[in-house]
């Protein structure tokens, strides 16, 4: 069911500062920062041969990842995130299987245009799992 990673996102304390790290330090391609109020976030991605690195802060108030770096202060490894074909066969063969889907189980738009859903962590061994739809 799952392909590639598409990305593996990173809360950061400071979002220029971690985009000028991986840029200048490490030579990466990096991307504009992007706002996107309805999920809380603004993102810079640092595109690799064959996957992302997500950089993520918090936007907002309501910033879902806001307690994430509250408890990391530093920052940190926040999710994973597969491809999928097709994300409402892959949501339900997940439930099916056991897995929760966090939110209302709807996908939603994520920061690539494409359709995303979120698993809960306990049902991946600690690890928050965000699936794409390519």
């Amino acid at each position: 069911m799952i392909g590639n990673i598409n990305h593996i996102a990173i809360v950061v304390p400071d979002l220029a500062e971690a985009a000028a790290r991986y840029k200048n330090t490490m030579g990466a391609d990096v991307s504009e920062a992007v706002d996107l109020p309805d999920h809380g976030v603004t993102t810079v991605f640092v595109n690799l041969p064959n996957s992302k690195v997500e950089l993520l802060h918090p936007y907002g108030d309501s910033s879902p990842i806001a307690g994430f770096l509250a408890k990391n202060p530093s920052g940190g490894m926040h999710h994973i995130c597969y491809e999928v074909d097709d994300i409402l066969a892959a949501r339900d063969k997940l439930v099916e299987d056991g897995a929760r889907i966090l939110g209302d189980g709807d996908p939603k738009i994520g920061a690539h245009g494409k359709p995303v859903l979120f698993l809960h962590p306990k049902d991946f061994f600690g690890t928050l799992v965000e699936i794409e739809q390519v």
